[in-house]
């Protein structure tokens, strides 16, 4: 690369950095704010953070969001035995997952990654920073059922329903793949056990 190209590059980088830097100036004024405000950013490590998660929240891609119909007709077996698994763990019964709701209501799901491994505090942390809330077992079901093959490529999590045993135990109920078989199962946790980072989460607006 000649030095010509290297100035050229570095020029437009600047560039760039100014016309950022002037539009979070010009926004910051419209609120009110003052160079003050401004500087902030170069003392407030947690306002920084909030920030970055904002943009980072915009990468969400177009393929992770998915729109389903859930039909509260159905009974929780129904909606099970549309989804067609291999196997569904015996404890995933209306009894210990009632469902409530009527009509049929067409939600926007989104699959969310930490690209970590996370507890669930993080993980509920993380989708309320992007405005979400976790999805519950009909949401879970109902995307099992319309997207089947999603689960081949990932565990899908719902933590938006819980079903606590006799012990005190508490199991999340979550889509994944053994080799060809889809299976529905349970995950049993603590608030201190961590989510693989290879998980999926899957959530709502709220």
């Amino acid at each position: 690369m000649s030095r010509g190209n290297k100035k050229g590059e570095f020029v437009s980088a600047v560039g760039i950095i100014f016309e950022i830097v002037k539009k979070i100036s010009d926004a910051i004024r419209t609120l009110g704010g003052t160079d003050e405000d401004l500087r902030r950013l170069l003392t407030d490590s947690k306002l920084v953070k909030q920030i970055a998660e904002l943009i980072m929240s915009g990468r969400q891609k177009a393929s992770d969001t998915y729109k389903v119909v859930v039909d509260y007709s159905k009974t929780l077996t129904e909606m099970i035995q549309l989804g067609n698994y291999s196997y569904a763990n015996n404890d995933i019964t209306d009894r210990h997952f009632p469902i409530q709701g009527s009509g049929q209501h067409e939600v926007e799901l989104v699959l969310v990654h930490l690209n970590k491994d996370a507890t669930i505090k993080e993980v509920l942390a993380h989708l309320d920073g992007l405005g979400l809330k976790p999805a519950s077992i009909e949401h879970l079901l109902t995307f099992g059922a319309a997207n089947p093959n999603v689960q081949r490529e990932f565990p899908i999590v719902a933590l938006g329903s819980v079903w606590v045993d006799g012990h005190g135990d508490r199991g999340y109920p979550y889509l994944r793949c053994s080799g060809d078989e889809r299976e529905l199962r349970l995950y049993w946790c603590d608030d201190d056990d961590h989510w693989s980072g290879h998980c999926r989460f899957l959530a709502l607006r709220k």
